[in-house]
Order: C-alpha cells, then structure tokens, then sequence
C-alpha cells in the first residue's frame, strides 16, 4: 500500500542499442573484406610490373577492379531484393577473395584483368549491401553514429593493409601473399552465420536512379561525388607532384590523410544524430576544399601535411554525413538504392577525378590544376547550404 507521501517510480528512459551481435559480425566482414582488398591495392600493380607488364599494365589492373565496381553496383539492389543479405553478402566475399588464388597461376595481363573484374565485383557487392545493412540493423535515431563505426571499420584496413601489402611482398612473396588476402575475405563466410537472411521490407526499390531528385538524394550524391573527385586526385597525383627526395613526406601525408578520414566520420555520426547531418555538411566541404586548396603551395612542407590532414577530415565527415541525410530521407525499400547511389560517387567521383585531372595537369601543370580541384569542391558547399523544398 503506498502512503500519499511517496512519489511513484518514473521509468527510465529507454536508449537505442547501437552494437548488437549482427552488427559485430558485420564489422567483422567488413574488416577482414576490406583488407584483402587494400593488401593487393599496391600490389597487384607491382606484380604485374615485375613480370614485365609495365606502367600501362599496372594501371590498367585499378581501372579494371575500378569500372567493374561501377557496373556491378548498379544491380546490387535488385541482388539484395530477390537474394536477400547472406547470399549476397556470401557471394560478394567468394568474388573478391578466391580470385586472389588464379594470380598464383600466371602473372599474364589478360588473366591478371580478369581477376581484377572479378574482384571489382566482389567489392561492389560488398559496399552495397553492407551499408544497406547497417542501416537496416542500427537505430534511426543513432544511424549517424552506427554509419561512423562502419566507416572506422572501413577505413582502417585502408591504413594497415596499404602499407603492410608492400612491406609483406618483401618478407613472405607474391605467392603467400595472394593466399593471404584470399582467406582474409573468404574468413568472412563464418561472420555471416546470424545475419538477416533476407531484407524485412518486401517491396524493394530495386531502380538505382529511379526517383533519385524526387526523393531529395540527387543534391548529397553530387556533393559527395565532388569530394571523392578530389580524394582520387590527391591520392594519385600528389607523389608525381613533388620530387623524388621529398616521398617520405607525401607518404606521411597520405597516412595522415587515411588516419584522418575514418576518425572524422565517426564524429560526424555522432554529432549528426544530435544537430543534423545537413548542419553539418556545409563545414565539412570547406575543411574538405582548404585541404584540397592547400597543394597550390607545393612543395611547402606545410601545405602537404596540413593541407592532406584537413582533407582528410572533410572527406571523412562527409562521406558520413551525406549518407545519412539520405537515409534519413528514404523509406527501408530504398536502402538498397542509397547504398548504391552513395557507392557509385564515391568510385565514379574517384575514377573521374583522376582521369580529368591527368587531362588538365598536362597543359596547366600541378597548381592551377590542384586549385581547379578545390574550386569544384568549393562549389559543392552552395547546393549544400540550400534547404530541401
């Protein structure tokens, strides 16, 4: 029996939970994915230069990984809606790690190609349905935060593999390190056990660009692809740009860059889910278009490290940021088509930006070219500013 001095018990507020089983096994994927993909990033290039296939060659292996992606991202929905996640996710993992093991056989062009196409494929189905994962597993109200986890998960294979894929080449050999990068994608079957079977809304959008500006996603997709322009630009260019004798910088700088970004969008997930993603996007591409600017002044020690680290945040913040805000702006049916949407700027804007910019550098050299870079990024804030009608 209560007396009327006693105050009645209020209920604790309830709070999202943000990491759950399926989504640490997700992690788990991604990570072990994604460093099999950055171990033969380098190396692949390097193999095929050893064994006499040269500049064109190499470049030819990351254009070939790069355009399959492309392709294959495009029907990555319509895979999600009729397969659902463990299929898909299972054959995306077998696609870009078995290959791996066929570059044991012959290091000849054709076959090396091929192996890459296949492996474009294999990643584009992973980033696909992996984003559209976490959204669909992870709270509306802390997806900002969740999208900024899978981003650290993302980006830090980028920062141990790059390097470790070069360094191991030199320890253990081509060979063992094909065998590596194989089982550490093909690991990934075991973390799928778990996971949704298949998508929770039935009706898929499977149409990559159906209803993409009525739906308010055409203004971040163009605005991430601006920033991923100038990230494939920076990677690329920024060691042809300064002399022989000043490399360990640019390596410093680009592991700055890497170290930067992952961080970034992660902070940006959680400040997202409390401000609003489209507050935040605004300042993320100027940091993004200062960084970009800065290597104007090459080769200024300054302007390398500083300008590389300040990209590397805007380029963080906004990769989390712009997919957010289109999640925020979709039903669960178009989860799949924002993956996708997001995923084919990041590796189009990538691509494009190092092709176009080799174009222009060639009759411009490297300064005007770096400030046409930033000014396009700059550009990006305007739409950015505007509100959705």
């Amino acid at each position: 029996m209560t007396t009327a001095c006693e105050i009645p018990a209020v209920p604790a507020p309830t709070v999202d939970r943000l990491v759950s089983s399926q989504f640490v096994r997700l992690l788990v994927m991604v990570f072990g994915s994604g460093l099999s993909m950055y171990l033969l990033t380098s190396v692949v290039p390097l193999y095929l230069a050893a064994n006499g296939s040269g500049g064109a060659g190499a470049g030819a292996s990351t254009a070939a990984m790069m355009f399959s992606a492309v392709a294959v991202e495009l029907v990555v929905p319509r895979l999600l809606a009729r397969w659902g996640y463990q299929v898909v996710l299972g054959l995306g993992l077998v696609l870009l790690g078995a290959p791996s093991l066929v570059l044991l056989a012959s290091a000849s062009l054709p076959l090396v190609l091929t192996v890459c196409v296949v492996r474009g494929a294999g990643l584009a189905i992973l980033v696909v349905g992996a984003v559209a994962l976490v959204a669909d597993l992870t709270p509306p109200a802390r997806r900002g935060e969740a999208l900024g986890v899978y981003g650290v998960a993302v980006g830090v294979p980028a920062v141990i593999g790059l390097p470790l894929g070069v360094y191991l080449t030199q320890v253990i050999g081509f060979g063992a390190l094909f065998v590596l990068a194989a089982v550490a994608s093909l690991a990934g079957l075991v973390a799928l056990i778990g996971l949704p079977g298949r998508i929770a809304v039935a009706d898929q959008h499977v149409k990559v660009l159906g209803g993409v500006r009525r739906h308010g996603l055409l203004m971040p997709t163009l605005v991430f692809a601006a920033v991923t322009l100038a990230a494939g630009i920076s990677v690329t260019f920024l060691p042809l740009a300064v002399a022989e004798d000043k490399q360990s910088l640019v390596a410093a700088a680009l592991l700055l860059q890497a170290i930067a970004a992952p961080l970034a969008r992660w902070l940006a997930g959680r400040y997202a889910d409390r401000l609003g993603p489209a507050r935040l996007l605004a300042p993320a591409l100027v940091l993004a278009a200062a960084g970009a600017g800065s290597l104007v002044f090459l080769p200024s020690p300054v302007a390398i490290l500083a300008g590389s680290t300040c990209f590397g945040i805007g380029f963080g913040a906004a990769q989390n940021l712009t997919l957010t805000l289109m999640y925020n702006r979709v039903d669960r049916s178009r989860y799949g088509q924002v993956s996708a949407l997001w995923n084919l700027a990041y590796d189009g804007g990538w691509g494009l930006g190092a092709l176009a910019f080799g174009a222009i550098v060639a009759g411009t050299g490297y300064s005007t070219a770096f400030a046409l870079t930033a000014a396009v990024v700059a550009l990006a804030v305007v739409p950015a500013l505007r509100p959705r009608r």
